[in-house]
C-alpha cells in the first residue's frame, strides 16, 4: 500500500545538518499583543495500532486586543513524523470575552499512510501560530506535547483447568506490539510484564510477581493453587509502545 510522506521538516533539517532533527526547546515569538494562554491535545496518549486511524484535536485559546481572526496547528515528532490538520482550525469567540477565542484543529493518524516505519513513536509536539484581525500574531513551537505509540497486545493462559488445591498452576501468554513497517504484530522482548490475581468474588486485581517477556514476546510462570480466582497479564507501556491488560482466565480450584 502506498504511504503518504510529509517531508517539510525531514527536508528543512536535512539542509541544516543532521543536529537539526532534534527538537528545540520551546520558544514563541510575535507581534504586537497577540497571546496564547493554553494550547491542549485532547488524547495525551495516541496509540495506533496497524490498520485502524486515530483522531485528536488541539485546542489553543488566544486573546488579542482586535480578536482573533485564525489559528494554523500543525503535530511533529522523532523522524521524519509530521500531521497537518485535516482543515482549518475553527475559532470560537468566548462568550465573555469577544477577545479571547479558542480554535481548535482535527488531525488524523494512519499507520498505513502516515508511517512507513516505528521511528516516529515517542513524544510528539503542537505547534501554533495565531492570527489577529489587526494582523498582530503569535508564534509558539512545542506549544504542547502528547506520546504517539505503538498498540500493544497480550494473551494468557492458566493451567491446569481445573485444579488441586496446593498443586501448581502454570500460566503463559505472549506480549506482541504493533509492528508499524510491516503492519502486523511482533513479540515485544525483555520487557517486565506483571502478572496479576483476582478472588471469584472480588473486582480488585493484586500484583503476584513480574517476569520478562522472552523471544517472541514468550511469558511463562508458575503459582501455588490457593483458591478459585482470575489470572491476567499487566503492561505498563514504555516511551514508544502502549500499555496493556490481558483478558482473564478463570481457574477453578478445587
Amino acid at each position: 500500500m502506498r504511504k503518504r510522506m510529509t517531508f517539510v521538516v525531514l527536508a528543512t533539517a536535512t539542509a541544516a545538518g543532521v543536529g537539526a532533527l532534534t527538537a528545540p526547546a520551546a520558544q514563541a515569538d510575535g507581534f504586537g499583543d497577540t497571546t496564547i494562554s493554553s494550547t491542549t491535545v485532547t488524547s495525551k496518549d495516541v496509540v495506533v495500532g496497524t490498520t485502524k486511524a486515530k483522531t485528536f484535536t488541539v485546542a489553543v485559546t488566544a486573546t488579542d486586543n482586535s480578536g482573533i481572526k485564525g489559528a494554523q496547528i500543525y503535530v511533529d515528532g522523532p523522524s521524519y513524523g509530521y500531521l497537518d490538520a485535516t482543515g482549518p482550525a475553527k475559532c470560537v469567540a468566548s462568550a465573555t470575552d469577544a477577545h479571547t477565542s479558542t480554535c481548535t484543529a482535527s488531525f488524523t493518524v494512519d499507520p498505513r499512510v502516515d508511517f512507513i516505519d516505528n521511528d516516529p513513536a515517542g513524544t510528539w509536539y503542537a505547534n501554533v501560530l495565531v492570527d489577529a484581525n489587526d494582523d498582530d500574531y503569535m508564534n509558539t513551537e512545542k506549544a504542547a506535547s502528547f506520546t504517539v505509540r505503538r498498540a500493544a497486545k497480550l494473551t494468557v493462559n492458566a493451567s491446569p483447568e481445573p485444579v488441586r488445591k496446593g498443586r501448581t498452576i502454570t500460566v503463559t501468554g505472549a506480549l506482541t506490539r504493533a509492528n508499524w513497517e510491516t503492519a502486523a504484530y511482533a513479540g515485544y522482548t525483555v520487557q517486565p510484564v506483571t502478572l496479576e490475581f483476582r478472588k471469584k468474588n472480588s473486582s480488585t486485581y493484586t500484583a503476584v510477581k513480574t517476569v520478562k517477556s522472552a523471544a517472541a514476546g514468550a511469558l511463562k510462570t508458575t503459582v501455588t493453587a490457593v483458591e478459585d480466582g482470575y489470572f491476567r497479564w499487566n503492561f505498563a507501556g514504555t516511551g514508544t509502545t502502549g500499555p496493556v491488560k490481558s483478558t482473564a482466565d478463570f481457574v477453578d480450584v478445587q
